[in-house]
């Protein structure tokens, strides 16, 4: 197996970038509205979701870390340099790992093809920006 070249602020970088990224795409400025109605949540989920946050957001960071980390490995292995491939890299890792599963919810747990587009348009977003940064950033 090959030596990978790992830069771990680079990687931390990325994970703050693409975590920004998603608390801004679920906030009331973007699509935190549409997904709230989608998920079908109501005013008396609120204390409970407010309850159950902080354990979200810490639980959510730590998969960003994890989902960095693995995509430096493929930035790396491709030899991906610049901006645009490390952008590559994150596109094909979201086509090839998220958009083909995430795509259960709607064929069974009977969640909107919208709320899939929505939630799989913000990894997206969030694997090509961290796919940049960590091509460029070593």
């Amino acid at each position: 197996m090959p030596s990978v070249d790992l830069n771990y602020l680079a990687i931390v970088g990325s994970a703050i970038v693409a975590y920004v990224v998603g608390a801004l795409w679920y906030s009331p400025f973007l699509f935190g509205k549409q997904w709230t109605k989608m998920m079908k949540f109501n005013s008396k989920d609120v204390p409970n979701i407010k309850q159950k946050a902080m354990q979200g957001y810490i639980g959510t960071f730590i998969a960003t870390l994890v989902m960095a980390y693995v995509l430096a490995h493929f930035v790396d292995y491709l030899q991906a340099t610049t901006f645009l491939s490390g952008m590559a890299t994150g596109f094909w890792i979201w086509l090839g790992f998220l958009a083909t599963t995430m795509i259960g919810g709607v064929f069974w747990d009977n969640k909107p093809f919208a709320l899939y587009l929505l939630n799989v348009a913000h990894y997206l977003v969030a694997l090509m920006l961290m796919g940049g940064i960590l091509a460029v950033w070593v």
